[in-house]
């Protein structure tokens, strides 16, 4: 929904520089000082696990996509996964040496060249990731081709899709590849995430002490792999209430405000649990991977803002007319409470019709999605504020002295290696560039945006790409240009909502991809991976994963029945809450535009102030700072987390926050302070085991009985039971199926 935001990474201590160690104390306390060049990377083995896991993971995600809770599989599934399969790989392919036409007839290659080594696990892992900026699971551009088909209820061409998604996932490429010297190659760019990494992959390729009596992470994973996966045939097919227990509502089962109270799913979720890790790691990521201070960052934002801005805005104020709508929804609504009929507002052109959206009159949101919006503002605002108060000398500092010429123990190491020629950049993003502005002049008819919206969207993608890198490489904070770049195109060209959603993926997108694509290129730094096996992977990668996202896109938006279709009073798990959020973003700053919204237009003008309000934060808690140094806890208050929170609400839910929380405070804090060997050992593993349990049933479900629409019906699978928390509580708004009051 709104700006993700990293949370604040721990302060680096920095030393001298010193050519034999990284100045950066947590590079020197996980990142080996060694390297082996010998260590075969182009392997059988890489390219078997590489493509399997990149086309796997790519179909699972967009699968999960669509459903209530969209379950993503990170990178971190397939570094645990891929590990005993290369070792048992290693173990029984031939190590027969051959020879393969066109590499000269002394090469001899072997699909077996020696154990599975720690540089093809890293290659396979970031092959997997290749194409989700992240994590984010699938190509963003996908959703364009979503609300066109299933909510604009258009058409739009395999290929236009096709190039649509390639073409924003690889321009960001091209940037990067003309800042990497700048962001990667630097000792002080230290780009703290991907040490996570780093010591992950350590940990896995440690040996086994002999005589350790403890079960081996191996059958570890096994072991709870098999219990996820027999475990989800309950809450995903069995009995699937246990995916959202909202008692309150079960209880109160006449009570609109109970059920609104109570609804994990459309309320403000006290006391809502889950038994099913789809929910829990739905949004968010799985909560097992996640540090506790970042989670109690994510609680005291979300608390703040669900808990006590919400109810007295909704309750107390009935802010721009709440209690008219639902009190969570990210759908649009007329004045009177009714659904707004967005259809009958687009003219056959694909444009806004004027006398039909004066018809039904103003866009109306409820106040949590307009607040959301807010909080969104605020955090672009505090983003840039915060990092400018509490970092800019430290990044001025850090990128000054990456221009001394001294280079540290890494990046000497990396010389070894053969470097990835700058023309292989201009050369790749030359042709992006003019296929999208193909795209662009002759397909006009189907992805809205003039060419000359191409060349903006590229050329503030390409102004951002190396102040966010700087960013996010010295604070672990990435400030996203999404609200931004639909903001802009909204004002300029109004009444095109596929134009705008096309500019903000071309110039949000594309920068996003280029973080990414340098995070990944830091972490092959880290780990001594050849540059030109990284670009290559990731190239690879991110076309095949483009593709196969789209390939199953088609299939389940033609396949699927009442796909997309949200009825509270259906359980059907198909109800597409990412694209709802993103189609109602369309409508909002594309199809009738900030001005309309926003603007002197709309309703939700004081909105704005949230700019200046998420500016002059962070000056008060750094001014505060200042004045009373001695008080630690003022400089912990980082106000982009705190209002970024709730970011990923909509279409994420209080169910997913509770029980995100709750799990990550269980493993995180208590698991990880009283059995720390425990957590050292087996934490990630269960993460992995309980993403892929779950991946793997919810397919088969889907293949054996959801093809055929078989379903169980009985009070256990008639969801949530808070039926009466989407209503109004205002008097004299009739709504289906909610009292009149």
């Amino acid at each position: 929904m709104g700006t993700v935001v990293e949370v604040e990474a721990p302060k680096p201590k920095i030393e001298e520089d010193d050519d034999d160690v990284s100045p950066v104390e947590q590079v020197r306390l996980t990142v080996t000082n060694h390297d082996d060049p010998t260590l075969p990377v182009w392997t059988f083995r890489m390219w078997f696990l590489g493509l399997l896991s990149c086309a796997l993971l790519s179909f699972l995600n967009q699968f999960f996509s669509y459903r209530t809770e969209p379950l993503i599989i990170t990178q971190i599934t397939v570094q645990v996964a891929t590990l005993p399969i290369g070792h048992f790989m290693a173990r029984v392919l031939p190590t027969t040496k051959f020879r393969i036409p066109g590499l000269g007839s002394e090469q001899l290659v072997s699909l077996n060249p020696g154990p599975f080594n720690i540089k093809e696990h890293v290659l396979i892992t970031i092959f997997a990731n290749a194409g989700s900026a992240f994590g984010s699971g699938s190509a963003y551009a996908v959703g364009i081709v979503n609300i066109i088909k299933k909510f604009y209820f258009r058409k739009i061409s395999f290929i236009a899709s096709w190039l649509l998604i390639i073409t924003t996932q690889v321009l960001g490429y091209g940037w990067a590849g003309l800042l990497r010297k700048y962001v990667v190659e630097p000792a002080h760019m230290w780009w703290p995430s991907t040490l996570v990494q780093v010591s992950l992959f350590r940990a896995l390729h440690e040996k086994e002490e002999k005589g350790d009596q403890r079960i081996s992470r191996a059958k570890f994973f096994l072991i709870a792999l098999i219990c996820s996966f027999s475990w989800y045939a309950f809450p995903g097919y069995l009995f699937t209430t246990l995916t959202n227990i909202s008692w309150i509502c079960w209880i109160f089962s006449k009570s609109v405000t109970a059920q609104q109270i109570g609804s994990g799913m459309r309320g403000l979720g006290v006391g809502a649990i889950t038994l099913d890790w789809t929910a829990v790691a739905s949004f968010l990521f799985s909560p097992l991977i996640c540090p506790f201070f970042a989670i109690a960052n994510v609680f005291a934002g979300y608390a703040l803002i669900v808990y006590i801005v919400t109810p007295i805005a909704y309750w107390g104020l009935d802010l721009y007319g709440a209690q008219k709508y639902p009190i969570f929804s990210s759908h649009l609504f007329t004045a009177q409470g009714q659904r707004y009929d967005i259809p009958a507002i687009v003219n056959d052109k694909f444009q806004l019709d004027i006398a039909k959206y004066e018809e039904q009159g103003r866009i109306h949101l409820s106040t949590f999605f307009a607040l959301t919006y807010g909080f969104g503002f605020a955090t672009i605002a505090s983003t840039l504020t915060h990092v400018g108060l509490f970092y800019g000398r430290e990044i001025v500092d850090r990128y000054r002295a990456s221009f001394q010429g001294k280079e540290d123990i890494h990046t000497r190491l990396m010389r070894k290696y053969k470097d990835i020629p700058s023309w292989w950049f201009y050369v790749l993003l030359v042709i992006t560039v003019a296929v999208s502005l193909a795209l662009c002049i002759f397909l006009n008819d189907q992805v809205q945006m003039p060419w000359w919206g191409l060349l903006f969207a590229s050329a503030i993608a390409f102004t951002f790409t190396l102040p966010i890198s700087i960013i996010t490489a010295t604070t672990n904070q990435t400030p996203g240009l999404n609200i931004i770049t639909e903001y802009i195109m909204g004002i300029i060209l109004p009444g095109r909502p596929i134009a705008n959603v096309c500019f903000k993926t071309y110039g949000y997108m594309s920068m996003a991809q280029a973080v990414s694509f340098l995070n990944d290129f830091k972490l092959g730094h880290y780990m001594k991976i050849p540059p030109r096996s990284m670009f290559l992977v990731q190239f690879i990668g991110t076309i095949l994963a483009g593709t196969i996202n789209l390939l199953v896109a088609d299939w389940l938006l033609g396949s699927v029945k009442n796909i997309c279709v949200d009825d509270p009073h259906s359980d059907s798990p198909w109800t597409c809450p990412g694209d709802r959020v993103f189609f109602d973003a369309s409508v909002i700053w594309g199809l009738a535009g900030p001005k309309r919204i926003f603007g002197s237009l709309g309703n939700y003008s004081a909105i704005n102030w949230f700019f200046l309000g998420g500016a002059i934060g962070p000056v008060i808690v750094w001014l505060l700072h200042r004045a009373f140094p001695k008080q630690t806890w003022i400089r912990l208050i980082n106000l982009p987390v705190l209002l970024g929170a709730t970011a990923y609400m909509p279409p994420a839910t209080a169910l997913n926050y509770n029980s995100w929380i709750v799990v990550g405070t269980i493993f995180n804090f208590f698991v990880f302070r009283y059995r720390k060997q425990w957590w050292q050992r087996y934490n990630y593993v269960l993460s992995a085991a309980l993403d892929a349990g779950v991946a793997f049933m919810a397919v088969l479900i889907y293949l054996s009985v959801g093809i055929e629409n078989t379903s169980l019906t009985w009070w256990g699978t008639n969801g949530e039971h808070c039926d009466l928390a989407g209503c109004p509580t205002a008097k004299g708004i009739v709504v289906d199926g909610c009292p009149v009051n």
